[in-house]
């Protein structure tokens, strides 16, 4: 695998090595051996799967507040979608900033987004699969988000009028949600 730092500490996208032939192709997406050895120590404990049928849903953004606070390791299996970090951290230098990065079935890239970050993904296609691995299991009395469309924070999603969920809808600003990474 190879791992590209991006201009988010502790964000990085891993590139596996892919052995592909007429039979198709064969990769590792998770080596606990191979992130230790560039020094990510993770303990991933529960696997998420998320499909979403339509081009231009938006899903995010997405944390768990504080100790129940989630490392992801993120990737798409089928289709493509735009995906994206947010630095919640008020003490980081990077506090407010986002990075996006493509992610697809073709090519199988994968986000690795540390704890103190928000998370949520557009689709780009229809009918897509989205996997995640998360280092602590889902606690809803944690669950957090904020809006999609923060102007404090800016993502450049383009697209104006996603397709969200209620929740997603609702999800305040980061000026006036609790995030749990004020120590951080």
């Amino acid at each position: 695998m190879t791992f590209t730092k991006t201009a988010l500490e502790g964000v990085y996208i891993v590139e596996p090595k892919v052995f592909g032939d007429h039979r198709g192709f064969f990769m590792e997406s998770w080596s606990e051996r191979v992130f230790e050895a560039e020094g990510l120590h993770y303990n991933f404990v529960q696997d998420n799967h998320s499909s979403s049928t339509v081009k231009g849903t938006l899903r995010g953004i997405h944390f768990q507040r504080g100790e129940k606070a989630q490392a992801k390791l993120v990737r798409c299996v089928k289709g493509a979608v735009l995906d994206v970090a947010v630095d919640l951290r008020p003490s980081s230098p990077t506090y407010k900033k986002w990075v996006a990065v493509e992610l697809s079935a073709e090519n199988k890239k994968q986000l690795l987004i540390p704890r103190g970050f928000g998370h949520g993904f557009l689709t780009l296609t229809d009918d897509v699969e989205f996997l995640y691995k998360a280092d602590n299991p889902y606690a809803p009395e944690a669950d957090g988000g904020i809006r999609w469309n923060d102007p404090e924070i800016g993502v450049e999603w383009g697209v104006d009028d996603p397709i969200l969920s209620d929740k997603d809808s609702k999800s305040p600003f980061l000026k006036d949600a609790i995030t749990g990474f004020e120590e951080w």
